[in-house]
């Protein structure tokens, strides 16, 4: 399984002031198995510590955090030996060891030259009892759910996704039945690791949906064991965002999660899970102008899932209606179609990402996004009717100053019609990234 992500770990590698390494994400998007594949590949040997299992680790911290006296240790308990240019150390789970965290920043003061790595939960690392996050002393990178693209890949679809990382319009107009049938599968599957790796080798419906389950399982078993006092309003958060992407307007309404509740009874709750990764907060921008959070509305945003496979387990959207026809393109008002989009956006680093609405208007564009030198209005379209009256009334009349250029993403072939680009759904990460390079 090939990870966008593993180029940055091999620039990391490389870099001259190279700090300990934090790979962060959700529980179960793979930062396990590709922190290990990196180690077993760019260096001669991997020194994998699993904090959670390893009994000797919770005593390593519990003295000085000397690194010098840390590696002997790690030496004697392994019988491993390690070279400075040679050895990936990496520490597993670091969030279940007290001072764990901490010791990072000590590798990084005083032993400079190791190569030294973490992984673990996000809400499990950033928000480590007792212990300050080592600022400035890390070098932090973050996995997501596989794109679209690295779906292709994991089923060996490569000219596939060669194609569509180049936006190579002509071959991915002629592969478009194939393609919307890969979209459809991903739909169903998503992008969590042991769901593809599974859905690829036996192509079994029953057993996605029954590993999807199963990480839903696990993020609740999480809630309860880490939200403490707010477990129930996390809990009650969690299971309303199907309701809440299923409006026609998917803004959050606090009284869609209980009746009369206002901001303050869930605001920490809604909080928990956004640092747990488990779901992505996007905020409503009054003006489409740069930069766009001088013009962030704190009071209004919408809420979507880490994965779009897991919204249609936690929908207990029926199997046949993502995989077959035209329904996963417009079932639940476009729901599933918008938490796609917005999971290919999230791993585009420094990426700007709001939803626009007019106040007493029905004018709404889906996304928002700021490059380094342009606002992209984003409208995402469901079905195959693409009309985009919003889009029109936003960028032509309302905005028709600021000589902006839209951007509709749909099932149609790409098309520039001036005013507005149609870009295919399958292609929407490669196009902004595209943009990105271009306007930096």
């Amino acid at each position: 399984m090939q990870r966008s992500l593993y180029n940055s770990l091999i620039n990391w590698k490389n870099k001259s002031n190279r700090k300990p390494l934090v790979l962060e994400g959700a529980r179960q998007v793979g930062k396990t198995w590709l922190l290990k594949e990196f180690g077993k590949n760019e260096y001669e040997n991997l020194v994998y510590l699993d904090c959670s299992k390893m009994s000797f680790i919770k005593e390593l911290f519990a003295q000085d955090l000397e690194p010098r006296r840390i590696i002997r240790d790690i030496v004697a308990n392994t019988g491993q030996q390690i070279n400075h240019e040679k050895t990936l150390i990496f520490f597993d789970e670091i969030q279940e060891v007290p001072r764990g965290i901490t010791a990072l920043k000590y590798f990084c003061e005083d032993s400079p030259q190791l190569h030294v790595a973490a992984a673990g939960s996000l809400l499990g690392i950033v928000n480590h009892p007792g212990e300050s996050f080592p600022v400035g002393k890390v070098n932090r990178l973050r996995l997501y759910p596989l794109t679209f693209e690295e779906f292709l890949m994991a089923w060996g679809y490569t000219e596939l996704a060669r194609s569509l990382s180049e936006c190579d319009w002509g071959l991915l107009d002629r592969a478009g039945t194939k393609l919307k049938d890969l979209l459809r599968q991903y739909y169903y599957v998503g992008g969590m690791p042991e769901v593809v790796t599974q859905w690829i080798e036996k192509e079994d419906v029953l057993d996605v949906r029954e590993i999807q389950n199963r990480i839903l399982s696990s993020y609740v078993n999480d809630i309860s064991k880490h939200a403490g006092r707010d477990t129930t309003r996390v809990t009650m958060v969690w299971n309303s965002i199907p309701a809440q992407l299923a409006r026609e307007n998917k803004k959050f309404f606090y009284s869609a999660v209980k009746k009369g509740a206002r901001a303050k009874d869930f605001e920490t709750a809604i909080q928990w899970l956004v640092n747990a990764g488990l779901v992505y907060r996007v905020q409503r921008c009054t003006r489409p102008e740069s930069p766009l959070k001088f013009y962030e509305d704190f009071d209004a945003f919408k809420l979507f899932l880490l994965d779009v496979g897991l919204l249609g387990a936690l929908s207990e959207a029926e199997p046949g209606s993502l995989l077959t026809g035209e329904r996963p393109f417009k079932e639940f008002k476009g729901a599933f179609t918008e938490n796609y989009v917005l999971e290919q956006l999230k791993p585009i680093d420094n990426l700007g990402v709001y939803y626009y609405s007019k106040e007493n208007s029905q004018v709404e564009v889906d996304f928002l996004l700021q490059t380094w030198q342009r606002i992209i209005p984003l409208e995402v379209k469901a079905e195959v009717s693409v009309k985009s009256k919003s889009l029109s009334q936003f960028i032509n009349v309302d905005h028709a100053a600021l000589g902006l250029k839209g951007v509709r993403c749909s099932m149609q072939p790409y098309i520039d019609q001036g005013w507005m680009e149609n870009v295919p759904l399958c292609a929407v990460k490669a196009f902004v990234e595209k943009e990105y390079r271009l306007t930096r």
